[in-house]
């Protein structure tokens, strides 16, 4: 399981880099669970990771077909290998899989279909957030998404691990692999969330507060991704 650490800035990159994150993942905090950051920020950060790990970006919630193909152009352009794009408010099938494939086309056209998209699943219950895990993970798939992201919508409530058993979390990831998907888990994980993350299977584990010295707003610290990325290890592997 490689470890996904969100970044705002160039150093927090580089704190990523001197931590050993497996994958360096633009994103503003202060801007939602999908908060984008400017095209330049992730240009910076880019060329400072240069080719030593995938750099990923955060693209917002989609809404309209128009600007959602355009942003994942614009950034897609700018350097990232994966776009994470939710969409918050949208109860209607036909209607994410006319923004998610508008997204892949924007992404394939700046880059020759070398950039992706990770399509993302909100698991917070009551609230609106989307048409939920299962129905994402087989548009997703149809519309020809790199992957999945299940995450939490609201940061200020529980995290991922409290709002879905680790039977259900291994149930979604086999679904999703059963259709060719990658699949990364987020939504404030903890050190002690990865292992059950690790063991349902999942690709990728993405943090930000856990990484944070003063929680998800305050800023990225190598020593604290060198704890995560040990609880990463499984038991055999230690």
């Amino acid at each position: 399981m490689r470890l996904l650490v969100s970044v705002g800035d160039v150093e927090e990159a580089a704190a990523a880099l001197a931590g050993g994150a497996d994958i360096v993942d633009a994103k503003d905090p202060l801007v939602g669970p999908l908060g984008a950051v400017r095209p330049r920020v992730l240009r910076g950060i880019r060329t400072a990771v240069g080719d030593a790990r995938p750099v990923t970006a955060a693209i917002g919630d989609a809404s309209d077909e128009f600007a959602v193909e355009a942003v994942a152009h614009e950034f897609a352009s700018a350097g990232a290998t994966l776009l994470k794009v939710g969409f918050a408010g949208i109860d209607s099938g036909s209607r994410v899989s006319a923004l998610l494939a508008a997204a892949i086309r924007g992404a394939a056209a700046a880059t020759e279909g070398l950039c992706g998209i990770i399509a993302v699943a909100y698991a917070d219950p009551g609230c609106d957030c989307g048409i939920g895990v299962p129905r994402l993970l087989s548009t997703a798939a149809r519309e020809g998404a790199r992957g999945v992201l299940v995450d939490t919508s609201d940061k200020s409530g529980p995290g991922l691990c409290e709002l879905a058993s680790p039977l259900t979390l291994s149930r979604w990831v086999v679904e999703a692999h059963d259709l060719g998907l990658t699949v990364a888990l987020a939504g404030k994980l903890t050190a002690d969330d990865l292992p059950i993350v690790r063991d349902a299977g999942a690709d990728i584990a993405g943090v930000r507060g856990a990484a944070c010295d003063d929680g998800r707003t305050g800023r990225v610290s190598a020593e604290r991704i060198q704890r995560l990325q040990l609880a990463c290890v499984s038991a055999h592997e230690a």
